[in-house]
């Protein structure tokens, strides 16, 4: 049996009516912040438990680290990253002192999956409001066997093509 966490980014106080069935029977979700209010994870919280971090429209300056262990998977979660290639200097640090497999991040609404380092950098882009032509989507990380696998679930038709176009556009 699989272990799977949902990842969650930018809802900006919209319950999309897809994420439920999108993170349907996973273990635990994480949200990498511009959540826009507790609304929001309540409704997460119905599903499964919730670890969060406030982004900068959460009255935050989005800048904040959560360290969490979710299954045997070490996660630091940030919402501004700003580029895996280039992590802000506070992420580096926080690296150094503490190893983590993966490293969620939000704020770009930007699909992103990379591993750089020996560490996974994902975005599950945005759950909220469409922006641009970006994708609306959240993220699966599922153990399988003794490997973590990461992917993308779009929460509608057109975001199908939208997470292709623009998937690891932050490594450019």
């Amino acid at each position: 049996m699989a272990f799977r966490i949902g990842v969650v980014s930018d809802t900006h106080g919209v319950v999309h009516p897809s994420l439920a069935d999108a993170l349907a029977g996973v273990d635990h979700i994480i949200h990498a912040g511009d959540i826009g209010g507790r609304h929001v994870l309540t409704a997460l919280g119905k599903i499964a438990p919730v670890t969060s971090v406030d982004g900068n429209n959460d009255d935050s300056t989005g800048e904040d680290i959560v360290r969490t262990t979710i299954g045997s998977l070490r996660i630091l979660l940030t919402h501004i990253l700003p580029r895996p290639s280039r992590p802000d200097p506070r992420i580096l640090a926080s690296l150094q002192s503490e190893p983590a497999d993966v490293v969620v991040f939000g704020h770009s609404h930007l699909p992103h999956d990379e591993v750089l380092r020996g560490i996974r950098w994902f975005n599950p882009a945005s759950a909220g409001p469409r922006r641009f032509n970006y994708p609306v989507s959240v993220g699966m990380m599922e153990l399988r066997g003794n490997a973590w696998q990461a992917r993308h679930i779009p929460l509608d038709d057109r975001s199908v093509a939208a997470l292709e176009k623009w998937m690891n556009q932050l490594s450019k």
